[in-house]
């Protein structure tokens, strides 16, 4: 099953997708039916059945302001292509995002000066669908709600003077969310998925997630061992190669481009760039 957030006339709600098109649920708000389990699943499936489909809405960050967003940083061995003196962590590395840096589809990406260097990077996430603490591998699978697609938008000025890391990914309009979450039911293993980022139609990124230096179950256990995950919370899996800063020349976003991230099997996620002095 797949499931959005959406606007309609003011209103706010959950929609499930059937086919091409989006089917209200009861739910108004993302965080209600993760919390809900496995009754939501159900309602889910009646909707299916009987839902009727939304004529007019506006797509929305699917889940718009997580309670943690936490990003893995140099987690695809493509990173030693772009940037030979990198080095690959020997365990799972970790930042965090900021959720006020949230958007939807096609909301704008808004870069904060002239002179700033501003990047796209593709992230497959994972939306946590229940409290998570000290869980193996094995039980990883059981934690996860389902997973959608992120740009991790970066201002490497910033991000790379003084390891200003959250500063620099932190900004309004940095975390580009969507379109939709897709869950377990269809997507059991993402070790098979294709990641890939456009920039003004240009393929910049283009990676398996086999290419990961640690995978979901790997990522999850670690970062449970320390921080206790909530339903709704964001894990990301980290980016591949390409990213504009590793060009030659780098190549950042400028007002007027538009960028596309977009994971297999969950869809694409495209946003104008605009400039914001």
């Amino acid at each position: 099953m797949r499931v959005v957030s959406y606007s309609d006339e003011g209103r706010t709600g959950v929609g499930v997708c059937v086919e091409d098109r989006i089917h209200a649920t009861p739910y108004t708000d993302m965080f209600d039916l993760i919390r809900s389990g496995p009754q939501g699943l159900a309602t889910l499936r009646t909707v299916i059945e009987r839902g009727v489909a939304l004529k007019e809405y506006k797509l929305l960050a699917p889940v718009p302001r997580p309670g943690k967003m936490i990003f893995s940083g140099v987690n695809y061995k493509s990173h030693m292509e772009e940037n030979p003196s990198a080095i690959l962590p020997s365990y799972p590395h970790f930042f965090a995002k900021l959720p006020s840096s949230v958007i939807g589809p096609g909301e704008a990406i808004v870069l904060p000066e002239k002179e700033c260097q501003v990047d796209y990077e593709v992230e497959l996430a994972v939306v946590i669908g229940k409290e998570t603490r000290r869980v193996t591998k094995a039980e990883v699978w059981e934690c996860i709600f389902g997973y959608t697609v992120v740009n991790d938008v970066s201002a490497r000025d910033v991000q790379f003077k003084d390891s200003q890391m959250t500063t620099g990914k932190g900004f309004d309009t940095f975390c580009p969310m969507g379109p939709e979450i897709v869950l377990t039911d269809e997507i059991t293993d993402p070790s098979l998925l294709h990641v890939a980022s456009y920039v003004n139609g240009d393929l910049r990124q283009s990676s398996s997630a086999r290419d990961m230096l640690f995978d979901v179950p790997t990522l999850i256990e670690f970062l449970s061992k320390h921080i206790t995950l909530y339903p709704g919370d964001i894990v990301t899996t980290g980016t591949p190669a390409g990213v504009g800063c590793f060009r030659n020349p780098p190549q950042y976003l400028r007002p007027g481009d538009t960028v596309t991230v977009e994971v297999d099997r969950i869809g694409h996620l495209t946003n104008p760039v605009v400039e914001g002095w």
